[in-house]
């Protein structure tokens, strides 16, 4: 296997130590990601150079032209504070014809908004959920044909951001509450969608032209009153306490319904290509007890920590974590030799 140099791009405030010895894992979990990601180039015998990014492109020239890195692995999922800003940095790197890991620009722009990704989604006749989009600054004013109950949040954060039980609203009074939250702490224009009672699913997908579906994943809480809605809320996601009392985990989806996973597979490469993803993406659907699949999001370069969805979902397709971070970088290394535009 070829010995790479390796520029890895992360958030300057989530730059790792090289030793994380002694520290606890509520310590570590800020930036597991970042850490798991430059373990792995250790292990498989790269050079790599760790680089805290914020608000200055001119960090990632110097860097770059100073260590000649064959590939930038691209691990920011914000810039300067504004999480759609890292597709602008995306761009800055095509650019510069430097190599790169992950989505390009044109599927960050099309899946980070919520509302666009949605429409192009039902151009082309893939079930999403009904929504409206309540702008900043205007008034909130829900449309007669979208009934509750409704699920707000942020239009382009994710990492659930902003998202806990309070987002699943029943009236106009609590949906006018929960958009000026988003509004207000959030910073941003709101969304509020159909609520889709079932099962949640997520399913990785890697690769450019040719696409690997990993195994459909499952949310699951195994100790919370059978009532209680499914919602991947910040605590779900990172609160390690409400998750042990919740009963929270992921694991293989089991006891779908007669040629649902075929369905789901064939579903997420048309989801794929529609929104001009490239290089890996997690892809999150809710399956109706009638068996209709909705798609909630697109989820270009998801969170790649050793034992988090994506990575577990690849272990179970045959991948091992050093396996699937080489994988990553090999689709970006081709990508850079493809005369394709993406």
């Amino acid at each position: 296997m070829r010995k790479l140099r390796v520029l890895v791009l992360m958030d300057k405030s989530l730059v790792p130590p090289d030793d994380i010895d002694g520290l606890t894992d509520e310590e570590l979990a800020p930036f597991k990601t970042e850490y798991d990601v430059t373990a792995a180039l250790y292990n498989l015998g790269h050079e790599y150079r760790k680089l805290g990014v914020s608000g200055d492109l001119g960090v990632i020239r110097q860097a770059a032209e100073e260590f000649k890195p064959h590939i930038i692995f691209n691990m920011l999922e914000e810039f300067d504070g504004e999480a759609v800003f890292d597709q602008h940095v995306v761009s800055y790197l095509e650019l510069r014809r430097w190599p790169y890991t992950g989505c390009g620009p044109r599927g960050l722009l099309l899946s980070r908004d919520k509302a666009l990704s949605k429409q192009i989604l039902s151009y082309h006749r893939i079930r999403v959920p009904d929504f409206a989009v309540f702008p900043r600054g205007k008034v909130i004013r829900r449309p007669r044909r979208l009934p509750f109950p409704l699920f707000v949040k942020s239009m382009i954060e994710d990492a659930s951001l902003g998202i806990s039980q309070a987002s699943l609203v029943h009236n106009d009074e609590a949906l006018a509450e929960r958009v000026r939250f988003v509004h207000d702490r959030i910073g941003t224009d709101a969304i509020a969608e159909q609520y889709i009672e079932g099962r949640e699913f997520y399913v990785g997908v890697i690769g450019n032209r040719r696409l690997e579906t990993f195994p459909i994943w499952e949310l699951l809480f195994t100790k919370a009153p059978e009532d209680a809605p499914v919602i991947a809320t910040a605590k779900v996601k990172w609160d390690q306490k409400y998750q042990q009392r919740m009963g929270v985990k992921t694991q293989a989806a089991v006891d779908l319904p007669v040629g649902m996973e075929a369905r789901i597979v064939r579903l997420c490469k048309r989801i794929y290509r529609c929104l001009g993803l490239i290089g890996y993406a997690r892809l999150d659907f809710r399956m109706t007890p009638e068996g209709k699949v909705y798609v909630l999001e697109a989820n270009p370069n998801p969170q790649l920590a050793y034992g988090e969805d994506f990575a577990e979902s690849a272990h179970a397709a045959g991948l091992e974590y050093e396996q699937l971070v080489q994988r990553i970088l090999n689709l970006g290394l081709r990508r850079g030799r493809d005369s394709r535009s993406y």
